[in-house]
Formats: structure tokens, sequence, C-alpha cells
């Protein structure tokens, strides 16, 4: 079942993120006809190579992260390296972002480069287990190879609005066919609003697997779900400066700063929430004492103090413990 489920959903990124591709070079037909589709494929794998090798720093230093090891993160390092233990995989580096919003994502081409980082904020608020199951999620992405795939999507989302803005922007002064012009025009408007589609569709696919991937890695569905509501409800209120000035980095985050059920990258908490306590259930773990969560009035402890170093001390919470060492 795992492995029919992964096929499937490989198989439909694989095939969106085709049609991304085949509608960055229809653009660029419709703006400069053969030559145009072919210097559009040029550049799209231009782009997607530089990515390759160079979007774990550029996603890093966007956020302004630092490195962490066991010394200067005793509590959150070792908790990742027993989770990377668990999913097979080797230890990513570690950063922290010092940021009141919560949030964590993964970065790097592979599994043998990745790189996980979380905020203080989200540190600060949740519990060990929480924290778990949110640090077992971008592992998730990470052994499923998202973090490629939706740097390679984010690179070609922005390359198609970049060549429309260009397109439109050249064409209106062309002495060319009225037909011609209109076919233009509705190219260039329609093109990045269909990139968006297939972005949220690929995104939306990822997400599911990934929790999914985390529920497995932890052992704990309803720790993941539990964090999932608090960061949901939190990151509304909080400012992410990041995300509001570069909008495309919304997809890297386990919870996007504005959740929009129809335009969202992420698929709706409360779906995702409802698909981890069907995992649950099937796992034979006990019923949650509260199924809702209470996400939205969940607010950081005020007495969560901080290291020297700036990494919060991880709240050891009284639910199951599936990381406890015995």
């Amino acid at each position: 079942m795992k492995r029919m489920f992964r096929t499937v959903s490989g198989f439909k990124t694989m095939m969106l993120l085709s049609a991304l591709t085949a509608l960055f070079m229809a653009l660029g037909y419709t703006l400069g006809g053969g030559g145009g589709a072919i210097i559009a494929l040029l550049v799209a794998a231009g782009m997607n190579l530089f990515t390759f090798w160079n979007a774990d720093r550029i996603v890093l230093s966007m956020h302004g992260a630092r490195e962490v090891d066991a010394a200067s993160a005793p509590d959150f390092y070792p908790l990742v390296q027993q989770l990377a233990q668990r999913a097979g995989l080797p230890m990513p580096r570690v950063y922290v972002i010092d940021s009141p919003h919560p949030n964590a994502f993964a970065t790097g081409r592979n599994p043998e480069n990745a790189a996980v980082a979380a905020t203080t904020g989200l540190l600060s608020m949740l519990s060990r287990d929480e924290i778990a199951g949110v640090m077992a999620h971008e592992l998730g992405h990470v052994r499923n190879r998202d973090t490629l795939i939706m740097t390679m999507v984010a690179t070609i989302a922005g390359a198609i609005s970049m060549l429309a803005n260009f397109g439109l922007f050249f064409r209106g002064g062309n002495n060319e066919g009225h037909h011609n012009m209109v076919a233009s025009i509705l190219a260039v408007i329609v093109a990045p609003f269909a990139a968006m589609i297939v972005q949220m569709a690929i995104s939306r696919t990822r997400e599911y697997g990934a929790d999914r991937a985390g529920a497995e890695i932890s052992g704990n569905p309803r720790a993941l779900a539990s964090a999932l509501a608090k960061i949901s409800g939190m990151a509304q209120r909080i400012p992410n400066p990041v995300a509001n000035n570069n909008p495309a980095a919304a997809q890297l985050y386990i919870v996007p700063a504005h959740v929009s059920q129809m335009f969202s990258t992420h698929p709706a908490t409360e779906s995702r929430i409802a698909a981890l306590e069907d995992m649950a259930r099937d796992m034979g773990q006990a019923p949650a004492l509260n199924p809702a969560y209470a996400a939205p009035s969940v607010a950081a402890p005020r007495g969560s103090a901080l290291n020297p170093n700036g990494v919060a001390k991880l709240r050891r919470s009284s639910a199951l413990d599936p990381l406890r060492r015995d």
C-alpha cells in the first residue's frame, strides 16, 4: 500500500512538472515562435541546474538561518538525529531561524545534502512530541526527495511569471495582427495563473505524502496533527517578513503564512489533521482528549526560556512519547 501510494504520488508529480515545463515552452512559443520555445526550454534547464546546486544556500541565506550542533542545541539537534536514524536517512544539517513566526522547512538537492530548519517561535511553542512530529514531516520531504522537486517547481513557476511580464511589456507596442496581439495578451495573463494552479497541485500532493511519512517516522500521528493546528493558528497572527517579500517561499513551510482553501500551496489544515487522525486510528493510538486541538487559542508559552544560543528548551508533553529513551 505504501509503495503504491508513493508510485501514484510520484507519477502525478512528474506529470504536473511536465505540464509546467510545457506551459513555459508554450509561452515562449507564443512570444517568440519556435525559437522562443527552444530558448524557454534552455532557460528552464539552466535555471534548474543552477537551483540544483545552490537552492539550499539560497533558501537558508534568505531566512538568516544559523547552523547548530549538539553543543549549541543540546535538545533540538539530538532529536533530529534520532528521527533521521529512524527514517534511515543521513544526518542532515540542522538550522535555527531567529523568528517568532512558528514554522519549519527542509531543503537540499538530495538526502546526502539535506538541511532542516525551524524557527525559535516554533521551538518555544510546541512540546517535544509535537516538534518531533514537525521535524519528522520535514525529514519525510527529504526521504521523498520533495526538496528538489519543489525547488524546481518554484523555479519554473517564477520563470513563467517573469517571462509573462517581459512579454506583456514588450509586445504591447508591436504593430502585429490583431489576433496575434490578443493571443499574446491572453498568453501572458493566463500562463502565470495556470502555473500557479499546477504549482499548488504539486505542493499539495507532496504535503500529504510528507505528513504520512512524518507520522510513520515519529510514530505519533496525533502529535503532528496537534502541531499543525497550533502552527496554523499562530502563523496567521505573527508576521513572516520572508514570505511577505518572497511569496514563493510559502511552499517551503510546513504551514503557509496565509491559508486559503482555493489558492494555498498546501491542503487545508483541517484535511491534513483528519488524515492524520485516520492514521492514528489505524495504528491503534488512543483517541485524543481534544480532537479539535483548540488551535486558534494556543499561544507560545511565556516562560519558554531560551538558552544563550537562542534554541528553546524542548518541553516534554504528557502525551504518548515514542521517542523517550528507556
